[in-house]
């Protein structure tokens, strides 16, 4: 195994520890945008999140969609 390969193999771990990294960070954000909107339904939003994550991307626009919404809207008068 010659220095190139070692250099290669070195990479390649942390590209794919990098891209874990993002996918994780990525499924945690709609729970915490919820919580920081004080939504009602911020845990129920957080699980699907991670459930998107094990879905591979289906629930995590659901999600994010959902972090965004309003429990009722504001009636005007």
């Amino acid at each position: 195994m010659n220095p190139l390969d070692i250099f290669a193999l070195i990479v390649l771990i942390i590209l794919a520890l990098s891209i874990i990294a993002a996918l994780i960070i990525v499924a945690m954000m709609p729970g915490r945008i919820a919580m920081q909107r004080l939504h009602p339904q911020s845990e129920a939003i957080a699980v699907c999140g991670w459930m998107g994550l094990l879905t591979m991307g289906l629930l995590l626009p659901v999600a994010f969609i959902w972090a965004y919404t309003s429990k009722s809207p504001e009636k005007s008068q």
